[in-house]
């Protein structure tokens, strides 16, 4: 077998370049786009991205979610803001600020199915790659349906501004951990999410960002039908270093500012991110338990003293 040599890129046909960049994912195309002026050129293409876009996130397969991309710069830019990850490791020393008015945009949020639709209606069985399970007692013993939920589920939760024409991911992508069996054997929880910055906003410089997946076991081998799970619970919330709920008006500051902060294509840095968040979390909720066990000591030795001093005087 002979092969026509080449003398130059250019001398290629575009539709032969074409067809080659569309079959690739969002990382090795702009890796692409950045070896030559030819890809660099073909790499533009909007139907390129819209491809990459759609293989990612089916979703965006929508009229209404199309048209809302269009209107923050198109699929290319929109690939751009929502593949990296948020990334925050500044957990630092906290200090007071006053509050601020609301913002003058609001971020719109809508919820999307992989069929597109919005009603909730999501199901995932054998075809999707679960494992089939006979019984949730048999479960509750190999956890193999927990173990692929765990490690094979993936969530991206993007916001979009259309006044600023930017878009950001609120998720891990890969789960940060999770619950099996709750609240009962058919339920299992898993947990998403990233660090967003909040300085100028609350009184901690970072918060958490938790996104909640609720799934029910529907059906089971043991009933003659798929194994099946459905969607029941998508939430979203932000919780300071304290625990508390961030609602109204600082919660939208702060989903205003992820929107420019810091990200990294890297999804290891995103989850070191949330894991650093979560271990300084634990140590100021241990060095907490420690204050008040401390204060409650205290409290125990001054009532003591004030005790035995009464008894003194009175004899």
């Amino acid at each position: 077998m002979s092969v026509a040599p080449v003398e130059s890129i250019p001398s290629l046909s575009s539709d032969l370049f074409y067809e080659i960049l569309r079959r690739l994912d969002g990382a090795t195309l702009a890796s692409a786009a950045c070896t030559c002026a030819a890809l660099c050129s073909i790499s533009k293409e909007e139907s390129l991205w819209e491809n990459v876009c759609s293989s990612m996130w089916p979703s965006t397969n929508r009229e209404d979610v199309k048209s809302l991309i269009s209107s923050v710069g198109g699929f290319r830019k929109f690939y751009a803001d929502s593949f990296p990850l948020i990334v925050n490791k500044d957990v630092m020393e906290f200090h007071h600020n006053n509050y601020f008015e609301y913002p003058d945009d609001w971020t719109e949020a809508e919820y999307y199915d992989s069929e597109g639709n919005n009603d909730g209606a999501v199901n995932l069985s054998i075809s999707d790659g679960l494992p089939a399970i006979t019984s949730m007692e048999r479960e509750k013993k190999d956890g193999k349906l927990w173990k692929e939920l765990s490690n094979g589920l993936r969530l991206s939760w993007i916001v979009v501004n259309r006044k600023i024409k930017q878009a950001a991911n609120l998720s891990s992508w890969f789960p940060l951990g999770g619950q099996r069996h709750w609240p009962t054997d058919n339920d299992f929880v898993v947990r998403f999410g990233s660090i967003l910055p909040a300085e100028e906003i609350l009184p901690c410089q970072v918060v958490e960002c938790i996104l909640i997946m609720k799934f029910r076991v529907v059906h089971t081998e043991s009933e003659g039908i798929q194994t099946s799970l459905k969607l029941t619970e998508l939430s979203m919330q932000l919780e300071d270093m304290e625990g508390a709920h961030v609602n109204g008006r600082n919660s939208l500051h702060i989903l205003k500012k992820a929107l420019s902060c810091q990200r990294s294509k890297n999804y290891g840095d995103a989850l070191e991110s949330c894991h650093m968040y979560s271990k300084v979390q634990n140590e100021l909720k241990k060095e907490k338990m420690r204050n008040e066990n401390r204060l409650d000591r205290l409290c125990i030795l001054c009532g003591i003293a004030a005790f035995m001093t009464f008894w003194y005087c009175v004899l």
